[in-house]
């Protein structure tokens, strides 16, 4: 039976998101949690628009950031664009920095249902205000110096962003090396230095797989953008071991914090979705990315465990500004964009 709305966000993907364009190596990779419909749905929408579509399916790791098999490592490196739907995401691996230094673009999908990709993508007129609105607060962070961040449930943080990146990586992707996420995030990485407070999960955290949606939230210490204790019922139990199993010091320090900016998220347990949810906070801890160019030594070597705990119903000033209230964003460069969906 054919499914209308998962051929649209298909297309979206391919067209909008990848600008695949005829003659053009198309690689797609789905580990075995992945389903049919969303990589059949995901090639047949890049064929169509003119690639020529490899889908190379593989088992999965036990863990993210696990390198993948050595014949998909090698095909990595040849292909003009790269898609990956793979549940154990590839995303802090040497595979895809190879990749990306070899000239493919990277749009990564990671995590993706077909619920999920119909929700948070879907057609391509909405999906363009999800990135206009991404923009916008890209904007407001690059022009602002303090960022103080308070939940309800008890955050309260504090740091320096200052010349920092902000990184809005949903984008549409061009040219060798580029590359995008699911519309709908806002990333900042602000000067470690100066991330000081308490972090309070209440939406979602993962990996570990244990934990997904939170029953009893999850308070973590942060001292100089490292987390210095861990605090809560059994998830925060199940997330201090998935930290100790890493036997790395790096593993604790803070990669990022963001926002969720996509009105069609919701908070269902699959973090992808999750940190995307409207006016969310998100934090993410251990690695970062290797294309960003930032650490002193690569990333991959060393730790390449990342976790990301989701925050709700948030409170954000910027330089003393409000730009969020409970959730709800009132900054009036928002607002007018929101307006409009």
């Amino acid at each position: 039976m054919s499914d209308w709305e998962l051929k649209s966000a298909a297309k979206t993907v391919a067209e909008y998101m990848c600008n695949i364009k005829k003659g053009e190596n198309v690689l797609i990779y789905a580990d075995t949690l992945v389903e049919d419909a969303v990589s059949d749905s995901i090639a047949e929408a890049a064929h169509v628009a003119g690639g020529i579509v490899s889908l190379f399916r593989y088992e999965t790791s036990l863990r993210p950031d696990t390198e993948p098999p050595a014949p998909l490592a090698e095909a990595m490196k040849t292909v003009d664009v790269l898609i990956e739907l793979s549940w154990m995401y590839l995303i802090h691996t040497r595979a895809l920095l190879s990749a990306l230094n070899a000239g493919a673009r990277f749009a990564c999908l990671t995590m993706i249902t077909s619920p999920i990709l119909k929700r948070i993508i879907g057609n391509i007129d909405h999906y363009a205000k999800v990135l206009e609105l991404g923009n916008a607060m890209t904007e407001i962070l690059e022009a602002a110096s303090q960022m103080e961040m308070t939940t309800p449930a008890g955050t309260k943080l504090t740091c320096n962003i200052e010349g920092k990146r902000i990184d809005h990586a949903s984008k549409r992707i061009f040219g060798a090396g580029e590359q995008t996420y699911p519309g709908g995030q806002v990333s900042w990485y602000p000067d470690p230095q100066t991330i000081d407070g308490t972090l309070v999960f209440d939406g979602s955290v993962w990996p570990p797989e244990k934990i997904g949606l939170i029953n009893t939230p999850i308070k973590l210490s942060v001292k100089q953008g490292v987390v210095t204790a861990i605090n809560g019922g059994s998830e925060a139990t199940a997330l201090q071991r998935w930290f100790e199993s890493w036997k790395n010091p790096s593993i604790y320090k803070l990669a990022h914090l963001s926002y969720g900016l996509n009105p069609e998220a919701l908070l269902t347990g699959n973090i992808l979705e999750d940190e995307r949810v409207f006016g969310c906070l998100e934090v993410g801890i251990g690695a970062q990315p290797p294309h960003l160019g930032i650490f002193e030594v690569n990333p991959c070597e060393a730790v390449t465990g990342h976790t990301d705990g989701v925050m709700l119903n948030g409170t954000v000033k910027l330089d003393g500004e409000l730009i969020e209230k409970e959730g709800v964003f009132v900054h009036p460069k928002l607002t007018k964009i929101i307006e409009s969906f």
